[in-house]
């Protein structure tokens, strides 16, 4: 119904078809123009909830004026996307420059701090690993900690976004700090406990080599590996 809708959604130079909506699970995404009309998206949406007994979260319903910053100042203080049409609804948030909506576990908006989501994962990292270090591993063990918690609570969201260099020299610290169970003066250099073992190391993981890997994947997939602070028409 969205995608056989009158409404324009968003056009990319050269591309045939306009984007309207992304779908995944129960995460929908839609785009609309600012000549399209949020009452007559409303309309759809109650009349395929009336049709198959869903119902969308409205509370939870966010919205990320895309334009100039004139344009989202005004869509904000205004809240609606053009000048002749109806006020959004107040349980609508309407996100302001520097907020973040989380979409698909990536977090999108305008002029935002790209460190901000990582607050919460390196904080989770954190008390994981002291949790684990209560266990009193091994080396060995805690090679393989590192690779499951920090690698693997940090690797969607580079994929996606990218890691701030700033996030990972502290994970990087956070990661020597384990491996030495909190050590002034570690024995080992820790690029060392980095290398393959026929070289003499760990093959602990190399968490920049391991971004770059991430990000060169990227480029040959065509997809960008940050979220653009701000998106001009």
């Amino acid at each position: 119904m969205l995608r056989n809708s009158e409404l324009q959604g968003m056009r990319i130079p050269g591309v045939a078809d306009k984007i309207i909506t992304t779908l995944f699970a129960d995460d929908t995404t839609v785009y609309l123009s600012k000549h399209d009309s949020f009452e007559s998206l409303q309309t759809i949406l109650d009349k395929w909830c009336q049709v198959s007994g869903a119902k969308f979260n409205v509370p939870k319903t966010e919205i990320i004026p895309v334009g100039t910053t004139q344009y989202r100042k005004d869509f904000y203080d205004e809240r609606r996307m053009g000048p002749h049409q109806t006020p959004i609804a107040d349980n609508i948030h309407i996100l302001k420059d520097g907020e973040a909506a989380r979409i698909l576990g990536g977090w999108v908006g305008n002029k935002t701090n790209h460190g901000a989501p990582w607050a919460r994962i390196v904080e989770k990292i954190e008390a994981s690993l002291k949790r684990w270090n209560r266990t009193y591993p091994t080396m060995e063990g805690r090679r393989l900690i590192v690779q499951m918690i920090v690698g693997g609570m940090t690797q969607y969201l580079t994929k996606i976004q990218g890691m701030p260099i700033d996030i990972e020299t502290h994970l990087t610290k956070i990661i020597r700090t384990f491996m030495w169970n909190g050590e002034s003066t570690p024995s080992i250099a820790l690029d060392t406990l980095m290398k393959p073992k026929p070289s003499g190391g760990m093959n602990l993981l190399h968490l920049k080599a391991r971004n770059e890997a991430i990000e060169l994947t990227n480029l040959g997939e065509g997809t960008p590996h940050t979220v653009p602070t701000e998106v001009v028409p």
